[in-house]
């Protein structure tokens, strides 16, 4: 097999135009994601045949026959000198698929990604539990290795990261650390965590907590002390801690509550959106721990926390809706990307309607 595959073509020209993800879908011409918005490649409509010759040579064997039997596998793929990428293989209704990811490789700093200043705080914790959330894409995994990129600069501690795939690499700075990849290093993010517990960590990031038995082992490593970062896929605080508990069994949940509320150190979630000049821009909540945080948690008032973080304004909190208010006051973003993403759309509207914006009655209704 020649060391150049077809599909390095189609990823050169990705990373030539600057975009972020390239879909194949039989049925369709290739199509890149380019700020946001999809855009197809002047290219012939993909067979099945296309599809095989474009991904099998850079599949590895095992999983593509994987794939071939179930339907989906997820690995990394590497173009030298152009970039790693991030394969997921997947079947749908009208055939075969697949999206590659860009991992870029480039370390980000939290100055760089214009993160607000009280994400700071987080540097100087010691133990606990901080969850980075947001939708597929929306740049978790970047502010946390921005997270992890300060404190390797500035403290000496051992971090053990664990991902799937490694998408930032850390050089060892003032402290040392360990990366993990599932597949070539770990089975999965449970057994990883499991060894990584007994590796005398002080801060462990888990990639994704995506099933109970890794929760659960995230949650009893926070409370031994370790700092333990995490991603999930919620759209605010209130929703992420709900998440956490409804993955327990009811007959445990009060108890989750009870841990929960002793480690939970900060949500950030964050969502993009596209600048009006170009480019993207990410909308933040930001809520830290508390022992009124702790009483709302243990109480089961998740309702409340929208509140909670609403009130802490002095401690650098901020709500989803109020961090997209400040986006377009400062004419960042357009008012309708606002108010497809606000979490109380009802309120969105009706602030953009008191600034004079003209609100078609539908848009965020979806």
């Amino acid at each position: 097999m020649s060391s150049t595959k077809r599909v390095d073509r189609f990823l050169k020209l990705m990373k030539d135009r600057g975009a972020s993800d390239l879909h194949f879908s039989v049925g369709r011409p290739p199509i890149f994601r380019l700020s946001g918005r999809m855009d197809p490649i002047r290219y012939r409509v993909l067979t099945d045949q296309d599809f095989i010759d474009l991904m099998q040579p850079a599949t590895p064997p095992h999983l593509w026959e994987s794939y071939v039997a179930g339907g989906d596998a997820d690995y990394a793929y590497e173009v030298p000198g152009v970039a790693r990428f991030r394969v997921n293989l997947f079947k749908q209704q009208r055939g075969m698929g697949a999206v590659l990811r860009i991992i870029p490789t480039k370390l980000m700093t939290i100055d760089q990604l214009n993160l607000p200043k009280p994400v700071r705080k987080l540097l100087t914790l010691d133990g606990g539990l901080v969850l980075v959330t947001g939708p597929t894409g929306s740049g978790k995994s970047t502010t946390l290795s921005a997270i992890i990129h300060e404190m390797n600069k500035t403290r000496a501690m051992h971090f053990v990261t664990i991902e799937d795939p490694i998408e930032f690499v850390h050089d060892n700075l003032k402290s040392l650390v360990s990366q993990r990849e599932i597949g070539p290093h770990a089975t999965n993010f449970t057994e990883a965590l499991r060894a990584a517990v007994r590796e005398d960590p002080d801060c462990i990031l888990v990639g994704e907590m995506r099933d109970l038995e890794t929760i659960e082992m995230a949650l009893s490593a926070a409370e031994t002390g370790v700092l333990v970062f995490g991603t999930l896929h919620t759209n605010s605080a209130a929703k992420t801690v709900d998440r956490i508990i409804n993955v327990f069994p009811v007959e445990r949940q009060e108890s989750v509550r009870a841990v929960l509320s002793s480690v939970i150190q900060g949500v950030l979630s964050q969502q993009l959106l596209r600048r009006k000049k170009g480019g993207r821009v990410a909308a933040l909540e930001i809520m830290f721990g508390s022992s009124a945080l702790a009483s709302l948690i243990r109480e089961g008032k998740t309702h409340q926390i929208g509140g909670y973080i609403s009130t802490g304004k002095g401690r650098g909190m901020i709500t989803m809706d109020e961090s997209l208010r400040r986006l377009v006051v400062d004419d960042t973003i357009e008012t309708h990307a606002a108010l497809e993403k606000a979490l109380d759309k009802d309120e969105m509207r009706k602030w953009l309607m008191e600034r004079g914006v003209e609100v078609p009655e539908d848009v965020g209704e979806h």
